[in-house]
């Protein structure tokens, strides 16, 4: 049985040995040799499973679960991926999926929400970025892998699920019931704030949203009937997605420079992108907007035009997330998702586990409007006799205003749209540096 076990055993380490290059398996073996004291001991751990286990257990699972736990414990973000596993991540990168809409990470062995995405389950159910998800309908997910936690949390689109989850600021549990829900993502949505002034939201970055992009601003500006003054970028609550669509969103904004780099073990792991001509704003201000649920793409994209200068960055520091990783095909139908790099600014900052820090920093407030109205105050033009405007401007009441209105539903937004108009009016009196 003995003899079985660590041929089974050695069989799995062979068949992971042999997706990686040829020049990874050359490298590991020359520079630490393999040691078999520790293989040994997987082996006498894997027999005595199969004899003394309460429950007899295919090898299969057994040797399944031994690679999912060595790839859950190197990173957060490392995965085995299962044939659904697989399928479900092709059909998330596309936009379309059965689930919840949510995007989660572990930390300390807790199952975190990294943010919830626009428009689904998880953020009509009222779901926080940082909140944590303690159990599952009602199973514990401490210790559970991220991929297990992500397959329970999917499911057949009008099936219901439980939640429980831990709130900052709150001291008790709170349950949260939700119904599936096809996920369809819209990663880009747009619209004009004023005139001249636009809108453009990227709630996920997938292989469509460059494109997305480019369309979301030529109708802005079309609505516009012209180019735009400026635009508010808003980044919060996305985390992340595809590296490609994230260099391309940069670039849509940067006329040259180096938008992100990534340094790994292997030379292929190590990229550079770069930005190339034709800024789609024309050198338009840019303010964007970014929270602690804006994660790994968002935090390439939000670092370039921070380091470029050509945004100001605006809200609350990010989450933190400066790692690749890399889908590996084991076979047909499996793979593993794999950190293979870390990715930096083109200032040379690492953002893993500290984040972009904002420009501007918001603290995370909400705005009530004043009862008291405004045409009830008394102004010049309601006192008796006043004297007439010279420029023959008739006296009557003011228009609303729609950046007051903008504060009561959305603070960081209209703070944003403020910074713009005052970058707007000062650019034409700025000295070059």
């Amino acid at each position: 049985m003995r003899h079985k076990a660590i041929t089974a055993a050695l069989s799995a380490m062979l068949v992971l040995a042999g997706s990686l290059p040829a020049q990874q398996q050359q490298d590991a073996v020359a520079t630490e040799p393999t040691p078999l004291d520790q293989l040994q001991i997987f082996a006498e751990v894997f027999g005595r499973i199969k004899e003394d286990y309460v429950e007899p257990v295919d090898d299969r699972k057994l040797l399944e679960d031994a690679i999912r736990g060595m790839l859950n414990g190197l990173d957060p973000h490392s995965a085995y991926l299962s044939a659904d596993d697989f399928s479900d991540l092709q059909a998330g990168t596309k936009g379309e999926f059965g689930g919840l809409g949510i995007e989660v990470g572990t930390e300390d062995g807790f199952l975190r929400v990294i943010a919830p995405i626009d428009d689904t389950p998880s953020q009509r159910a009222g779901i926080l970025a940082g909140d944590v998800i303690i159990r599952i309908d009602g199973e514990p997910t401490r210790g559970m892998s991220l991929t297990d936690a992500v397959q329970r949390m999917r499911g057949k689109p009008g099936t219901k699920i439980e939640l429980t989850i831990m709130r900052e600021g709150q001291e008790k549990p709170l349950l949260v019931k939700l119904e599936r829900d096809v996920i369809r993502v819209v990663s880009v949505k747009q619209r004009l704030l004023e005139p001249g002034y636009g809108y453009l939201r990227i709630s996920q970055f997938q292989t469509h949203t460059a494109q997305d992009l480019v369309h979301g601003i030529s109708k802005l500006k079309q609505e516009n009937d012209g180019p735009l003054r400026g635009l508010v970028l808003d980044l919060r609550n996305n985390p992340g997605g595809v590296l490609g669509a994230a260099v391309a969103v940069a670039d849509a904004f940067l006329n040259e420079g180096l938008i992100v780099y990534t340094e790994g073990r292997v030379a292929n792991s190590e990229q550079r992108f770069e930005a190339g001509p034709d800024d789609l704003l024309e050198g338009a201000p840019l303010v964007v907007l970014v929270n602690a649920g804006s994660a790994s793409a968002s935090e390439i994209v939000a670092g370039a035009l921070q380091d470029h200068r050509r945004a100001v960055i605006m809200g609350q520091q990010t989450f933190g997330k400066g790692s690749v990783q890399t889908i590996v095909p084991i076979n047909e139908r499996t793979g593993i998702k794999l950190t293979t790099a870390r990715y930096f600014t083109p200032n040379g900052r690492s953002i893993q586990a500290e984040g972009i820090v904002p420009d501007v920093k918001l603290a995370r407030v909400q705005v009530a409007e004043n009862k008291e109205r405004d045409d009830l105050q008394v102004k010049e033009r309601d006192l008796a006799g006043h004297l007439a405007n010279p420029n023959g401007n008739a006296p009557g009441k003011a228009k609303g205003d729609p950046v007051g209105n903008l504060a009561t539903t959305d603070y960081a937004l209209s703070e944003a749209l403020n910074l713009l108009k005052g970058l707007v009016i000062l650019g034409p009196r700025q000295g070059k540096d």
